[in-house]
């Protein structure tokens, strides 16, 4: 039986267009290369974030294997490509991701913009989840479905530790209001964005 993740328990205020899985679909190459370089990404920037703080022991136990996790993921989008004779196409601008970097803090406190830095990450996981769990209800080909069911939970698990970590390291009052105002922001950054399907984000 497959594991549901709830949208209300991602915090996210505007769910996709579902008209997304479709346009999704039809650029199937592309979305799965996007897939792809975020995996890669997200690898790069744990390894980072533990080379910044090696200092947050915590942080530091709590990362390392998500390394070996995401560069796995990165290995399992890369075989799907070649399982399905596609191709690896150029990594693109992530608008999405700017976008919410622009909201980072500049000023304040180095344990701020490192709570910062973890809110983030926790909000692009949550969306990340809500976008897999859209493809796993409404792809048509049942093994893709099967696919991003997988990435699904892995997601939503990511984003729940970010978030762990942020009340860990933080005042939780200030903490759930800056998680808040990102929340709030994201949704500004998702209204306005075109609706593209070659891309997670």
């Amino acid at each position: 039986m497959k594991e549901k993740i709830p949208v209300q328990m991602l915090g996210l205020k505007l769910p996709t267009d579902p008209r997304w899985v479709d346009l999704a679909e039809i650029t199937l190459e592309a979305v799965l290369s996007d897939h792809a370089y975020c995996e890669q990404k997200a690898t790069s920037y744990c390894i980072s974030l533990i080379q910044q703080y090696p200092e947050r022991t915590a942080m530091v136990n709590a990362l390392a294997p998500i390394v070996t996790e995401e560069w796995g993921h990165f290995r399992m989008v890369l075989a799907e490509l070649k399982r399905r004779n596609l191709t690896l196409l150029e990594q693109r601008k992530d608008y999405y991701v700017n976008q919410l970097m622009e909201f980072r803090l500049k000023g304040g406190s180095k344990n701020d913009r490192f709570i910062d830095k973890l809110l983030q990450c926790a909000l692009i996981e949550a969306r990340s989840c809500e976008r897999f769990r859209l493809l796993s209800l409404h792809l048509k080909d049942e093994k893709l479905k099967d696919f991003y069911h997988t990435f699904m939970v892995s997601e939503a698990g990511h984003y729940r530790m970010f978030l762990d970590l942020a009340y860990q390291y933080g005042e939780k009052e200030k903490v759930k209001a800056r998680w808040e105002a990102y929340l709030v922001y994201e949704q500004e950054i998702m209204d306005k964005m075109e609706l593209r399907g070659d891309r997670i984000h």
